[in-house]
């Protein structure tokens, strides 16, 4: 039985259209409180400020929070991201590059700056600043424009693009996995599912894959943009189809908008799913994507103190269904 059998039905409490816009980290476009916080991190803003202002930024300037390391910072137009310590500067680089390459444009958003900076021993790199899918209007969210990106980004000979590491979609499920600290029945569970989980299909030809797709790496600059290189490469573009596959699946996406998602890639060309049935390609990233935003889900709550909230105990009962499959 596939993911797509055990999905969530309507009396399994969870009301569709409850989807969360932002992924498991922060996007680099939101604008958020005032500078402020530890001195050395007030250290670190300062410099990324002067950054801004070298790039022609001016006014406000304020900090976007995140729930990792990565420090973002908003000076008017200009937007200047301190990437994770984890993040490897050599692999950061040719996907900076990709994505400011003729290859990409319409399709992801250009730097202002092709090469890594330092500052303050941080790899940074240096955006225009776009306007983010709204949090508050769900229902008008981008999913079409959103699949086409992805149709079109998939689609992209990888001839045309600096020579790129692997897409980051499977590293990011094992580190989530490794970050819950706990060993409650619900970390137990979340842990077995990962462990269950087949290998990737060995045969499949790589392609252009964002690595980390959600509606929080979207922005508007006149047209709709994909944004965040982290995670780009070469990859399973199945995977950048994976977490709506899993909202869906547990009962979190409406249908309707399931398949206006799909449909859209699907019309586009995108090459990520063959055959008739585009489950056969999805269930395993669908299953994996599950378990990350499920162990990202309890690290959270217990950083924050508190009881998983509806849509978290949502994807526990998801994984529970694939255990029980």
């Amino acid at each position: 039985m596939g993911l797509k059998e055990e999905r969530a039905g309507p009396d399994d409490g969870v009301a569709g259209g409850r989807t969360r816009l932002e992924g498991d980290r922060t996007t680099v476009t939101d604008a958020g409180p005032d500078l402020g916080g530890e001195p050395e991190g007030g250290r670190l803003a300062q410099e990324l400020a002067g950054v801004a202002d070298a790039y022609g930024g001016s006014g406000p300037t304020m900090l976007h929070p995140t729930r990792t390391d990565v420090v973002v910072l908003r000076r008017g137009e200009v937007v200047v991201k301190a990437h994770s310590r984890r993040d490897d500067v050599e692999s950061l680089r040719p996907r900076l590059r990709a994505v400011a390459s003729a290859a990409l444009s319409g399709v992801m958003l250009a730097p202002l700056e092709r090469e890594v900076l330092s500052v303050a021993g941080r790899a940074v790199t240096v955006w225009p600043a776009g306007r983010p899918v709204a949090h508050d209007d769900p229902d008008g969210a981008p999913w079409e424009a959103g699949a086409r990106l992805l149709a079109r980004l998939h689609a992209v000979p990888l001839t045309l693009v600096p020579a790129l590491p692997a897409a980051g979609g499977p590293a990011r499920v094992a580190r989530a996995v490794r970050r819950m600290s706990g060993d409650g029945p619900v970390e137990r569970l979340v842990r077995r599912v990962f462990e269950e989980l087949p290998g990737p299909e060995p045969l499949l030809p790589g392609l252009l894959t964002h690595g980390d797709w959600h509606l929080g790496q979207l922005v508007h600059r006149d047209r709709w943009l994909l944004i965040d290189v982290d995670d780009l490469g070469v990859g399973d573009p199945a995977w950048d189809l994976a977490r709506p596959a899993a909202w869906f699946a547990a009962g979190l996406l409406d249908p309707a908008v399931w398949r206006r998602f799909l449909g859209a890639y699907l019309a586009s060309g995108g090459p990520a799913l063959g055959g008739d049935d585009p489950w056969q390609r999805l269930d395993l990233p669908a299953r994996a994507l599950t378990v990350q935003l499920a162990a990202v889900a309890v690290v959270n709550a217990e950083r924050e103190g508190r009881e998983l909230d509806e849509v978290e105990h949502a994807l526990i009962e998801s994984c529970n269904r694939i255990v029980r499959a």
